[in-house]
């Protein structure tokens, strides 16, 4: 993948609006993307310096905690989110685009299902 930080945010766009019922906008002055009005994935542009260029995603449970582990070249856990199981994946990292893809389509699928009420 390329390094400019314009060109890996267009990129990750592209990933995410491919997927159904995709909406983006601003949430804390970076691209977000919903799926039913709901938060799925963010862009991370050196987000208090963190000098790097990512995507925050929700992850099913286990899946954060095997990345890191396995890959922190690419892999972190995000501030704020991290501590719900979300994944932080390095855009700047040259991890190929169908492996960011994969994670952004589980990342979607984890967030569109629609819980299911308690009685």
């Amino acid at each position: 993948m390329a390094k400019d930080p314009d060109a890996l945010i267009a990129l990750a766009r592209e990933i995410a609006m491919e997927l159904p019922e995709v909406t983006e906008k601003l949430s804390h002055g970076e691209p977000a993307f919903f799926v039913k009005k709901k938060l799925f994935a963010m862009i991370d542009n050196n987000h208090h310096g963190s000098g790097h260029v990512a995507v925050w995603m929700n992850a099913p449970p286990g899946v954060q905690e095997t990345l890191v582990a396995a890959d922190p070249k690419h892999f972190f856990r995000p501030p704020y989110v991290g501590p719900k199981g979300w994944i932080g994946v390095r855009l700047d990292s040259g991890l190929k685009r169908a492996a960011v893809a994969d994670l952004m389509k589980q990342a979607h699928a984890t967030t569109a299902v629609k819980k299911k009420r308690v009685l």
